[in-house]
């Protein structure tokens, strides 16, 4: 018998893989901002928690469905870190599309407009990214 044929070990399975790659991109995340997010978190940072909250729900809604579409745990992965990747263009996009100010400064001086814009922007993406995967 298939081990991973049972849905409960299957589902455990995918769960602690998407942790860990959450975990991962995370602090990719957290190597390409200006900012330190949960140093700015604790401090108490709204724009830094929506920007950061829109990450974890994008990263989190790309592998539901990378998770949907694959039965494999290493294609679900290798969907997972394409669509992680990008979703993190989308925030380089964002950046330069943006040239009168910058994001990561505004963001860190708790402007929450562009929080949550930038909360948006990852949340509505990683649909667009989702709907593509295979």
């Amino acid at each position: 018998m298939d081990f991973m044929s049972n849905p409960f070990v299957k589902t455990a399975a995918n769960y602690s893989v998407v942790v860990l790659c959450l975990i991962l991109f995370l602090a990719v995340f957290e190597l390409v901002t200006r900012y330190k997010n949960w140093h700015e978190i604790k401090k108490g940072n709204m724009a830094v928690a929506m920007a950061t909250g829109g990450k974890i729900f994008g990263i989190a809604n790309i592998f539901r469905f990378s998770i949907m579409q694959n039965d494999s745990l290493m294609m679900m992965v290798a969907w997972g870190i394409f669509g992680f990747v990008l979703l993190l263009a989308s925030y380089f996009i964002f950046e330069f599309l943006t040239p009168r100010f910058q994001v990561d400064a505004e963001i860190e001086k708790d402007n929450r407009a562009v929080g949550f814009i930038s909360m948006a922007i990852s949340i509505g993406l990683s649909y667009v990214i989702g709907a593509g995967i295979e």
